[in-house]
């Protein structure tokens, strides 16, 4: 099948998952299975923002340097950054050096705590799983946004949110299980449609 390759270990993934030994750890454990949790929800949406314009790969490799940059992704900590932070994370090379970014990561940790008087960023995000959602069958039909993903841009920035475009949005709803688009073929499609995965947080 189109955008499939089969690895040394004889399971079929997505082509991509191939490049690196990151992006095959990631792709086996970690992309499209579902995520819960605020701290790890507002995680993943920092770093799909940071990631815009650059490879995944950039950000996945300085994902422990994000963490600790920002105190485990705890929004209200980060909420509390100020200019003091913010020369300290403009100054950190082991993360993405976008002041606008950084912003934006401090910005959305206080839109995330003005949320939980509406049920909660996990709740939030959540409600805009699609009903249906069929695994692509090539790399053809793949695709970089959705209409949920469109509404929760939409809605999130409503709530304050920045850097939370459509495409970024997509690419959160993947990376965290809203959908799967593991090719059909895919060794990581089956177990997730199995159900074996589990849930992360």
């Amino acid at each position: 099948m189109t955008g499939l390759s089969t690895g040394a270990d004889g399971l079929t993934r997505c082509a991509w998952a191939g490049a690196t030994p990151d992006y095959l750890v990631y792709h086996d454990t970690e992309w499209g299975v579902p995520v819960h949790g605020e701290q790890a929800l507002y995680e993943r949406l920092t770093l799909e923002a940071f990631q815009s314009g650059l490879s995944w790969l950039t950000i996945l490799r300085k994902r422990e340097a994000f963490r600790a940059a920002f105190a485990g992704f705890d929004a209200e900590v980060v909420a509390r950054f100020d200019e003091r932070d913010r020369e300290r994370l403009m100054a950190d090379a082991g993360i993405v050096r976008n002041r606008l970014k950084v912003d934006a990561a401090i910005r959305n940790a206080a839109a995330v705590l003005a949320l939980r008087e509406q049920g909660g960023l996990d709740a939030f995000i959540w409600s805009h799983a699609p009903a249906d959602h069929q695994p692509p069958r090539s790399v053809a039909e793949l695709r970089a946004t959705s209409p949920e993903s469109i509404a929760l841009a939409k809605g999130l920035k409503k709530a304050g949110f920045v850097f939370v475009g459509p495409t970024t949005m997509y690419a959160a709803m993947q990376a965290c299980g809203l959908v799967d688009d593991h090719l059909a073929g895919c060794h990581r499609a089956a177990a997730l449609g199995s159900g074996t995965a589990g849930e992360r947080s």
